[in-house]
């Protein structure tokens, strides 16, 4: 079975930045069949689709909130998924998951921001941008 480690959250003042690191186990080069998806989840709102990187096709998604400033990438060969975070703004404090989702393409924008499609997920790490 899939299992996730989302790691890398922590403090951080505006205008800086952290890197997210989501590591698979239970399935040799994941990459190869599953999409990972980043979600955020702040105090009393809704999980937000955050970004997803494919490895079928190499096709990646942000939410606008993040385009210019995160960067989803992986390392096939550390079955690892990154989101760079620059430019952190307080609006961006929240609980960061990642999650897989069997053969989805990122180019589908609509599923991959959808929590429904994913099958796998982490356990949450925060993230905590002061003004």
């Amino acid at each position: 079975e899939v299992q996730l480690q989302a790691s890398g959250g922590g403090l951080v003042q505006a205008g800086g930045s952290l890197r997210l690191s989501c590591t698979a186990s239970g399935y040799a080069r994941i990459f190869d069949d599953y999409a990972i998806g980043w979600f955020r989840q702040a105090p009393g709102k809704e999980r937000e689709g955050v970004s997803c990187i494919s490895g079928t096709d190499g096709s990646t998604y942000y939410v606008d909130a993040v385009k210019g400033r995160f960067t989803v990438s992986s390392d096939n060969g550390e079955n690892t998924v990154y989101l760079q975070m620059n430019s952190l703004k307080p609006e961006d404090t929240a609980v960061y998951y990642c999650a897989a989702s069997w053969s989805l393409l990122c180019t589908n924008t609509d599923m991959a921001a959808s929590a429904t499609v994913y099958d796998y997920w982490g356990q949450g790490t925060q993230v905590t941008v002061s003004s």
